[in-house]
């Protein structure tokens, strides 16, 4: 029998990479260049730190408190253009809030927006949420954003929708006990996926009537798709769910 060379032992114990397909887009026809520069310029000293398999590929945890210190720390999924992040920085100086958004022209109106506001308290992964919720501590999470996310209207794909098990289970897992969890969509069938799916992943809705969905937040800033929504006569809905103490 020929003799077969024994795997290293960081070989046997290293994590494998998932395949994930991503059905979004990665960049637009045209980047500004001012955009181009943010990005070439701002957005490597905003990492959180190493997400990317490629420079993570044991996928260690992230030390938020080496990043962050001690302050709370927020999640924003697919933060669109960024308005509703920085402003969410400069009303809690006292937070850190890390956005995701693998769609760089998004990335780079952020990055503009974070210079123009001067806010400190940001970190940025241009990436998949997914990959950023690998190297998540477990319980590190205060609060997280996901506000109008990609529809998929079309039923057959329904299942590429954020509010499936494949996105909920790891948020749930980086989110402190008590967390807040916050949803907003203009599409009436994406108000009644979140509904079904986000509390058989350990989340209560904090609502007690259809129309407690249709007041917005007190902090809210109105997003650029939420204007776009209105204007085509879509009516917005706010859901808040709370991390459970316990899983179900």
């Amino acid at each position: 029998m020929p003799y077969k060379t024994p795997l290293h032992a960081d070989a046997m114990t290293q994590p494998s990479r998932p395949h994930r397909n991503f059905y979004g887009r990665f960049k637009g026809k045209h980047l500004k260049r001012s955009q181009q520069d943010y990005i070439n310029e701002d957005l490597t000293a905003l990492s959180p730190g190493p997400v990317d398999w490629d420079v993570n590929p044991d996928r260690t945890p992230l030390d938020l408190e080496a990043r962050f210190g001690t302050r709370p720390v927020w999640l924003e999924v697919g933060f669109g253009g960024g308005e509703h992040m920085v402003h969410q920085a400069a009303q809690n100086p006292d937070v850190s809030i890390i956005g995701c958004e693998p769609y760089i022209n998004g990335v780079g109106m952020l990055l503009g927006k974070i210079r123009k506001a001067e806010v400190d308290n940001v970190a940025v992964y241009a990436g998949d949420a997914r990959d950023m919720f690998d190297v998540l501590p477990e319980a590190s999470i205060d609060r997280a954003f996901l506000l109008y996310p990609d529809p998929w209207p079309k039923a057959r794909h329904h299942r590429r929708r954020f509010v499936t098990p494949e996105h909920l289970a790891p948020l749930a897992r980086v989110l402190k006990p008590g967390a807040i969890f916050r949803v907003a969509t203009d599409i009436p069938d994406y108000v009644r996926q979140t509904m079904q799916q986000v509390p058989r992943h350990g989340f209560t809705w904090m609502g007690e009537t259809p129309e407690d969905w249709r007041v917005c937040w007190d902090d809210w800033i109105s997003t650029r798709y939420e204007q776009k929504a209105l204007r085509e006569d879509r009516v917005p809905h706010y859901m808040t769910f709370v991390r459970n103490e316990t899983p179900i």
